[in-house]
């Protein structure tokens, strides 16, 4: 129905949520023929009724904008309508009637079977994956290609909930690098230039492949970095403690998914394209794509389905103008039992599935989140038979490697660490110290220790020293025979970097709003705009790379002995950029 605004131009209403759902019903009963502007207006009802015959160029105008506009959310939802020019006479009274059909694409959707038990998982890497979609440089051999057609064959997607840390970590994280690192290509997503910088720190022998202002501003740190000062660590008397934040995850909540009737609809829609002729019952319908808790919520969820039902399959009083009939119901069965039964789809469910490069992304994704701190221990567990799952499907090459940066996963080396340790066996590690310099030990493994979500290997090298290493630092393992050792040895302790040593840095105040937690750490003012930070530091690596990271903030550190770290860090990272 098209509404008078006050200034006299039209607009179109869509109280039923039903534009989008028209123009799918007249796009895939034609396909694969194209249809003209005309065609579409006038075959739609909800824009026939004011389009008429195209007389009125201000319903010209307002047709146009609202086809858009429905183009454009179809799009969102991943159904594509796809447009060309005529070859012939492409204009004729001012109107250009462009031709328009679905995208159905050249490659054929995969349907794959979940159980229910790996839906709340596999919702999760789907909503991990259409965020990064969203991320700036985004890598173009990367499909950004919607899944709708997952919830055809995975229905229940949008009642999931979602872990709220990951959720916060995504929205902070709005661009996208390609990264070597241990001779595998990652996409890493980041915040900004000094997140980004950190994450290439903590993640020695990586290397920023694009895009190229992303190197370039990290070399710029680097250079920076290098010519730091020496503060003093002499405590000022006016000193003050930093507000401290609430870490992330430290209160791991979730969250849940919500949708518009639209979307609800267009979800059915290709579920039941997807299964012509299954019998489903309406409380099942409606607990997968609504969800409800006790039995007033299961009453309105059914009649809620029930009437997206009545939605999809009605068509106009004449019978001539396209309604939104995709199918046909059986009504007896739907009234007397409880069962939708469908037929005659318009042919949508060759919309059903999942893009090839879209598995790829969400077995990448699955990978990922089996490997963080934002699953539970059980979920991972089933994110690891998920990911497993979904590899079996993607074509190979297109499982890319997926992180964000500041969530430490489980460092890649991990699992080869622990059947080392396992098997009683020694360990020959390649590694790149604090400095950056590499460096290669013989390590006898007695624990891996997580302190403060960092993963160490603690041991003895070949000469009994007690030895702890940051595995995400390690770039090579090799098994090697177990030499004798004494019985009732003393258990190594553990010793990160330089456990517990005091620091102090002067630097910008605007930096103080930047970072997100200081624990214990003690500011004073020094001029107008800068400040002198007085902080004890668990680990030298992580204060090392902090300065660098920040060094456009940062005008001297101290003590001496970490500043020539900082300095030694920069200019190894310089040699090898």
């Amino acid at each position: 129905m098209a509404q008078r605004s006050s200034n006299g131009r039209r607009r179109f209403s869509d109280k039923g949520g039903k534009h989008e759902l028209d123009v799918l019903a007249v796009l895939s009963s034609a396909f694969p023929q194209w249809l003209t502007s005309r065609q579409i207006a006038q075959r739609v009802k909800a824009y026939a009724d004011s389009y008429g015959e195209l007389a009125d160029q201000a319903a010209k105008a307002a047709f146009a904008k609202q086809f858009q506009r429905d183009r454009a959310k179809l799009s969102a939802m991943g159904i594509v309508i796809e447009s060309r020019q005529p070859e012939y006479s492409p204009k004729t009274d001012n109107q250009d009637f462009a031709s328009y059909r679905l995208k159905l694409g050249n490659e054929p959707k995969i349907r794959i079977h979940f159980e229910k038990e790996d839906i709340p998982v596999l919702a999760v890497a789907n909503y991990f994956v259409q965020s990064l979609a969203q991320a700036e440089d985004f890598p173009a051999d990367i499909s950004r290609e919607p899944a709708l057609g997952l919830d055809s064959i995975a229905p229940g997607l949008g009642i999931q909930k979602i872990p709220e840390d990951l959720i916060e970590a995504l929205n902070s994280r709005k661009y996208t690098a390609a990264v070597e690192l241990n001779g595998k290509k990652i996409n890493v997503v980041y915040a900004d230039s000094d997140d980004l910088a950190t994450f290439m720190l903590e993640h020695p022998s990586s290397r920023i492949l694009t895009p190229f202002v992303a190197k370039e501003a990290y070399i710029k740190r680097l250079e920076t970095a290098a010519g730091l000062g020496v503060a003093s660590t002499d405590e000022g008397e006016e000193s003050r403690p930093i507000e401290k934040k609430r870490r992330k995850g430290e209160q791991a909540h979730f969250v849940l998914q919500t949708e518009s009737e639209v979307d609800r609809r267009l979800k059915l829609l290709l579920f039941l394209s997807a299964h012509m002729g299954t019998d489903y019952s309406l409380k099942d319908l409606a607990l997968q794509f609504i969800g409800f808790s006790d039995r007033q919520g299961q009453g309105e969820a059914i009649e809620l389905i029930k009437h997206d039902i009545g939605i999809l399959s009605t068509v106009s009083d004449d019978g001539e103008i396209a309604g939104s009939q995709f199918f046909d119901v059986d009504w007896d069965l739907l009234e007397k039992k409880g069962i939708v039964r469908t037929t005659n789809s318009l042919g949508l469910e060759r919309l059903a599935g999942i893009p090839p490069q879209y598995v790829g992304l969400l077995a990448a994704a699955v990978q990922y989140l089996s490997r963080s701190s934002f699953l539970s221990q059980a979920d991972k567990t089933s994110a690891r038979r998920l990911g497993n799952y979904l590899r079996q499907y993607a074509s190979p090459g297109t499982v890319p490697w997926l992180s964000l940066t500041g969530c430490e996963v489980e460092p890649i080396f991990l699992s080869v660490i622990r059947e080392i340790v396992q098997e009683g066996e020694d360990m020959e590690v390649d590694y790149v110290d604090i400095a950056g310099e590499k460096c290669r030990k013989r390590v006898s493994v007695e624990k891996i220790v997580v302190d403060e979500g960092i993963y160490w290997l603690v041991g003895r090298d070949e000469k009994g020293e007690p030895q702890s290493l940051r595995i995400s630092g390690i770039t090579r393992v090799h098994p090697l025979p177990r030499e004798g050792r004494k019985e009732g040895a003393e258990p190594v302790p553990f010793r990160a970097d330089g456990k517990k040593t005091p620091v102090s840095f002067v630097c910008d105040a605007e930096l103080l709003t930047q970072i997100s937690d200081f624990p214990g750490a003690r500011v004073e003012e020094v001029g107008s705009e800068k400040v002198k930070v007085h902080m004890t530091v668990s680990h030298d690596s992580w204060f090392v790379a902090f300065c660098i990271s920040h060094s456009k903030h940062i005008s001297s550190v101290g003590p001496k002995t970490m500043r020539d770290l900082v300095v030694a860090r920069a200019e190894r990272e310089l040699s090898v950029v």
